[in-house]
């Protein structure tokens, strides 16, 4: 009994040992100074921060279902667990009321918070270190002046013992962050700015492009790969890609671009899932000249690397043998008891009110799991000025796995629509991962998101 002290006397040095040792090669957190005075009661400056933190689609992620706008608690699922986005209103004792200009910028572009803290990776400093610090001025005296002050506690993450320790991400940080500048691909001025606004503030790189084993994006910049904004699939909805393929957008044009990021649907699409959030929050408040640039750079992007799928033409017998009550299967007889009455017969739907879902590339890419969440758990498309009403889809859980696979097989190979088939085994799989998805922004009520008063403030 004796031995026990010296052992843990002996556990505890050995303990301190190796943290000292961690200490000496851990790699240096990566802060910076600057010499900019910021006025934060500058009313110039703070309109223009409120502009940047639309481009840089803040509130999405910084509020929650019902909450205080920017008062945090919105989890972020990874695959280990959620973290929750932080509380950034002004409160002193809760927010970023005590925050320098430095720190604040130390916590956006480098994902250092005070204290030498290691954000974690939920938060896109990867794309934000490339944002000028005039821009972060101009944000910094936006939250500091204009945004109100919300006493509210943030909370721990979800993720478990080991992998939720702080300073392993110093590591991360210096692989998979390295300190960067934004370095245009053209001379173009609108195309340049494009490129600056996917790249940077939009980071659309987070949700857009594959993650690597460290739960990286694979590559920040399209100089750095191909892959870059090539698709993934991220809290189970598949983020398309926007490069030049037939299912990117290789059939888009420009103004169809702009008009999506503006009203969040064309005469053939709508917009769902976080892009709905997405348009809601940020996109429809941007300028014209700044949708346009961003939208004539993705047109720029060459096809995906192994993502150009040749198919042979596919004659529509859809349309007419629904028109006939021909139904010669059961996703038939689903389609036309819980779908045509919106989507039509012919599967165009009704124009920027039912999307389409004949050549729509979000309902045949080769990856299903946005038909399915959208089947199983319903949608709706985002809020803005642009039209009169925004419609919601209702969910279809009730139906059973067998039902789902039916009807979702049917609208992805009908028509002239070509995909692969799903199983009862995916719909089980979406209806598990659903069970535990926690509320997310996708969840937050249309009256919240956009209030009446700020509708379409970015486009005046």
């Amino acid at each position: 009994m004796k031995k026990w002290p010296l052992i843990i006397i002996m556990a505890a040095a050995i303990g301190l040992a190796i943290a000292f040792i961690i200490g000496l090669l851990l790699p240096n957190m990566r802060t910076t100074t600057s010499d900019i005075e910021v006025n934060i009661t500058d009313p110039a400056l703070i309109k223009k921060g409120e502009y940047v933190a639309r481009t840089s689609d803040c509130v999405a992620c910084h509020t929650t279902l019902g909450g205080e706008t920017y008062a945090g608690g919105l989890p972020m699922l990874t695959p280990l667990g959620a973290i929750y986005s932080t509380n950034i209103t002004p409160d002193k004792e809760t927010g970023i009321g005590n925050y320098s200009f430095d720190d604040f910028k130390n916590a956006v572009k480098h994902g250092v918070a005070p204290g030498n803290r290691a954000l974690y990776p939920a938060m896109p400093y990867p794309s934000y270190q490339i944002m000028p610090d005039e821009d972060m001025a101009a944000m910094y005296a936006y939250f500091m002046t204009d945004v109100k002050p919300v006493n509210q506690a943030n909370l721990k993450s979800e993720l478990p013992p080991v992998t939720n320790w702080r300073w392993p991400l110093a590591y991360w940080q210096a692989l998979f962050a390295p300190e960067r500048e934004f370095v245009a691909e053209t001379d173009d001025a609108v195309l340049a700015r494009g490129q600056y606004l996917i790249e940077g503030p939009g980071h659309c790189g987070s949700c857009h492009t594959e993650r690597g084993i460290g739960y990286q994006e694979v590559t920040l910049t399209n100089a750095g790969s191909d892959e870059y904004l090539s698709g993934a699939v991220i809290d189970g909805w598949r983020a398309k890609s926007l490069r030049g393929e037939h299912r990117g957008l290789g059939t888009w044009k420009v103004e169809e671009l702009v008009d999506f990021f503006k009203t969040g649907r064309t005469d053939k699409v709508a917009a769902f899932g976080a892009m709905a959030e997405v348009v809601e929050h940020s996109t429809q408040y941007m300028t014209d000249d700044d949708l346009y640039a961003m939208s004539a750079y993705l047109k720029t992007l060459s096809p995906a690397p192994n993502k150009e799928v040749t198919l042979p033409a596919k004659e529509d017998v859809t349309t007419q043998k629904l028109l006939d009550g021909d139904y010669d299967s059961r996703g038939a007889i689903l389609y036309a008891e819980y779908c045509q009455v919106c989507h039509r017969a012919d599967g165009k739907g009704v124009p920027r009110i039912f999307p389409a879902l004949e050549d729509n590339s979000a309902v045949y890419a080769r990856n299903a799991d946005s038909v399915l969440q959208i089947t199983l758990s319903g949608g709706r498309m985002p809020k803005t000025p642009h039209d009169r009403m925004a419609f919601t889809m209702p969910e279809f859980s009730h139906l059973s796995d067998s039902d789902i696979a039916e009807v979702v097989n049917y609208v992805r190979n009908s028509w002239t629509n070509q995909a692969p088939m799903i199983n009862t085994t995916d719909v089980v799989k979406m209806r598990a991962f659903l069970d535990a998805k926690p509320t997310t922004a996708t969840d937050l009520p249309m009256d919240l998101t956009v209030p009446a008063e700020t509708q379409g403030a970015g486009n005046e």
